[in-house]
């Protein structure tokens, strides 16, 4: 079973963003999005304690609102997020391969530009 690592983002991010539903939603996203991406896990908190966190954040509070309960609203978020692709102009503007799932996509720029920072 592989690590959930603890946010680094407590304010901003997708932690930030779920405020009272951070603690419980943390560890569900996490595996799920590790899950669905094969990615390592420093890239998924990278992804999860960025900007793009807070809009996966933003998803899965949307699902909520809908009615979703917060492991189905995770679960649905990342579907849909595996369900996009990385663009052409995407691409340009980032260098992430045209045509990968967004997701995969973004937790592996997260995670590249956190090494870098390292």
């Amino acid at each position: 079973m592989s690590t959930i690592l603890p946010t680094e983002n407590q304010d901003w991010g997708f932690w930030g963003t779920m405020r009272e539903h951070a603690q419980q939603a943390w560890p569900i996203a996490f595996m799920s999005i590790l899950e669905a991406t094969q990615t390592e896990p420093h890239a998924v908190r990278a992804f999860l304690d960025s900007r793009y966190g807070r809009h996966f954040a933003d998803g899965v509070n949307s699902q909520m609102h809908y009615g979703a309960s917060l492991q189905d609203a995770i679960a649905k978020t990342t579907a849909e997020w595996m369900g996009w692709r990385i663009t052409q102009r995407t691409s340009r503007e980032t260098g992430i391969p045209a045509g990968l799932p967004y997701l995969t996509g973004f937790v592996i720029n997260e995670g590249i530009a956190a090494e870098a920072q390292d």
